[in-house]
């Protein structure tokens, strides 16, 4: 499973905000700190706000906020909110499932079972963790940005 860009902002963007609780963080400054654009960042925040995780303040000296303390704001539901497709495969979409594919293995095949399940207990493990678990701890030196990086593929070593 991959989640989209638009979660991974979303993600980054709330863990800019909670590591600043005491003024309102910007689009800009926010899309500096992960090099991410400010049009992508709009609509992020534009849906987070939607969500209700997110508290946007207008004009000059705007910004935005959590709109809730960090502890309340489970992950599982913010990557609910965030994404539009959770089919691993064709045949666990439920509009295919009514009209499937040219799949052979329609209606005998037990993978789609267990592919659910999967997805099931990663959204299990998600829900089970608020935004607050995954902030950095609290030191003497003023929080840096949390910068994610991306897992490269793994390569097959021939033996």
């Amino acid at each position: 499973m991959r989640l989209t860009a638009m979660t991974d902002y979303a993600l980054r963007l709330l863990l800019h905000v909670a590591q600043n609780p005491n003024r309102l963080c910007t689009i800009a400054e926010v899309a500096r700190a992960y090099g991410i654009s400010e049009a992508h960042l709009m609509k992020v925040t534009h849906r987070l706000a939607l969500g209700g995780w997110l508290e946007t303040v207008r004009g000059k000296g705007g910004g935005m906020r959590l709109a809730r303390p960090p502890q309340d704001i489970p992950l599982g539901t913010v990557v609910r909110c965030m994404e539009s497709d959770f089919a691993l495969v064709e045949c666990l979409d439920a509009a295919a499932a009514e009209a499937p594919s040219g799949c052979l293995l329609h209606g005998r095949c037990a993978l789609t079972g267990v592919l659910d399940g999967a997805l099931q207990r990663f959204m299990q493990h998600l829900d089970a963790h608020c935004l607050a678990d995954v902030l950095p701890g609290t030191g003497a030196a003023a929080p840096q940005p949390i910068r994610l990086v991306r897992a490269l593929p793994a390569v097959p070593v021939p033996g």
